[in-house]
């Protein structure tokens, strides 16, 4: 079945980032819909979403992966980099979400 979580990160409000939405099945693929709809970027690991799954929303993620959604966060910092004009302010990154495939 499928999974999705969104993670946010504001540092200015939290140390770690959150989960603001986790779903299976027909709630995963809303999710995921949304996310699309709204130009957030999605990346698809199976291992873990099935960590994060386990999180209720609000929780912040555990230290131990802090790490691995560093990665994904960065990615997805150089990625808005990239499609922002240089003449404007930066905007806010979208929130990963992560998926497994389904």
């Amino acid at each position: 079945m499928r999974k999705a979580v969104a993670l946010q990160y504001d540092a200015a409000e939290h140390a770690a980032p959150e989960v603001v939405a986790s779903g299976r099945g027909p709630i995963a693929d809303k999710i995921i819909e949304l996310a699309k709809a709204h130009g957030v970027h999605i990346k698809e690991d199976p291992d873990l979403v099935e960590v994060l799954s386990r999180l209720q929303v609000g929780d912040a993620i555990p230290p131990e992966l802090y790490a691995v959604v560093a990665e994904i966060l960065a990615f997805v910092y150089r990625v808005n980099a990239k499609r922002r004009p240089h003449d404007g302010p930066p905007h806010a990154p979208p929130r990963p979400i992560t998926r497994e495939r389904g």
